[in-house]
């Protein structure tokens, strides 16, 4: 019996099982392909009010009990190699067989145990707010977090959108074998990093990345929309927990572009680098690192940084790029005077640069008593009214 098989009978007796794909399986897979579907939380509707009270979500909008899952399925590496990766999907128990999608895309996570498909946190609650609503919520882990082999390849949009598509798709093969037909638009929200991967998913999809998926809205939450300018301010000590983004993005950026041979060459502590093995939780992170930049980088690999060139200029360039661009839908962004991470400036960027080229961009600023992390939490009830409209 094939592994679809063995899914199909399972979703159609009723029962979702834990299953994998035989190690005998063709090299020619499909990217998406669904390899594993494991339960992880059911929630009626009077739990659901008082989980998202617990995070600081509003709850108001709770109208379905929700099942989420954790799925495996297939994508490609950095490199366009075969992986795998994982993601939550969470499924409201209702009558609706052709249900609206949302995706929720995280934020910055040294650890791979701290996403939404491995850990009940903040972006758990996002997600099951969504599909509290319903909406088939897909929340992708990214590659190499979650249960997903490999390093991360922090702020690397281009592998986050190819996830994040996989996700989808694996997602709707799950649909399917529910019986479901899910509407092809999908509403795209994230915060912090997954705010900067919400314009890249969208840009991707609008591009045609799947035929089958379209760009249902967009509202991207305190994304780090300019990283070149986030660089540039971190390496003077000018953002908020600079020193920990910098020595994630420096360690996932040499792996992908080799920016140097040794950890020494980068960092006064070459034991720095091995914190960002997905394997230590953000806590140690943190515990291990200096308070400043000059404390953390070698001279030489600072000054490298604050006056980037050849490869590294080129792909900050293109990290810069994920809002230029006219998106078929309304964007709505959202951030606040009082982050200190990723800045209202770099909203403020993402909307002109779309408004550049002749997009319908909103610019919503929450104020300046609210922090980064803060903003997620009143951003996202307003987010879902807006989806609901739309």
């Amino acid at each position: 019996m094939t592994f679809t098989t063995r899914l199909t009978a399972a979703v159609l007796c009723g029962v979702v099982v834990a299953a994998s794909v035989p190690a005998t399986a063709s090299a020619h897979a499909t990217r998406g392909e669904l390899l594993d579907v494991v339960p992880v939380s059911t929630m009626d509707t009077n739990q659901l009010v008082t989980y998202l009270g617990d995070h600081d979500l509003d709850a108001s909008r709770v109208r379905f009990a929700v099942d989420a899952k954790r799925i495996t399925y297939r994508t490609i590496d950095p490199f366009g190699k075969p992986t795998t990766a994982s993601a939550l999907i969470a499924l409201p128990r209702n009558e609706d067989r052709t249900p609206r999608q949302a995706a929720w895309l995280h934020g910055t996570t040294g650890y791979r145990g701290s996403v939404a498909s491995v850990a009940d946190g903040n972006d758990r609650a996002a997600a099951l707010l969504f599909a509290s609503a319903g909406y088939l919520t897909t929340a992708p882990d990214y590659l190499g977090l979650g249960t997903g082999p490999g390093h991360h390849p922090y702020v690397d949009a281009p592998s986050t959108v190819t996830a994040s598509v996989d996700a989808l798709r694996a997602a709707r093969e799950f649909a399917a074998w529910k019986g479901l037909r899910p509407d092809p638009r999908v509403m795209i929200t994230g915060h912090s990093q997954g705010g900067h991967a919400a314009m890249a998913l969208g840009q991707a999809l609008q591009s045609g990345a799947d035929a089958r998926l379209k760009v249902g809205g967009l509202a991207p939450i305190g994304g780090p929309f300019k990283p070149s300018l986030l660089v540039a301010k971190a390496t003077n000590d000018e953002i908020a927990n600079g020193v920990a983004y910098m020595a994630y993005w420096t360690v996932a950026w040499n792996r992908l572009h080799h920016l140097y041979d040794h950890p020494a060459e980068a960092f006064r502590d070459p034991a720095i680098e091995a914190l960002f093995d997905g394997e230590h939780r953000n806590e140690e992170i943190f515990r291990h690192l200096p308070a400043t930049m000059a404390e953390l980088l070698t001279a030489t690999y600072l000054d490298r940084v604050k006056h980037p060139t050849g490869v590294l200029r080129a792909k900050l360039r293109q990290a810069d790029g994920y809002c230029d661009w006219r998106p078929a839908v309304p964007v709505t962004i959202y951030s606040s005077a009082g982050d200190k991470d990723t800045l209202l400036e770099t909203s403020a960027y993402c909307d002109q640069r779309l408004k550049r080229h002749h997009a319908k961009s909103t610019l919503i600023d929450l104020g300046a008593d609210v922090n980064h992390g803060k903003a997620a939490k009143l951003a996202l009830p307003r987010i879902l009214a807006d989806f609901d409209r739309g």
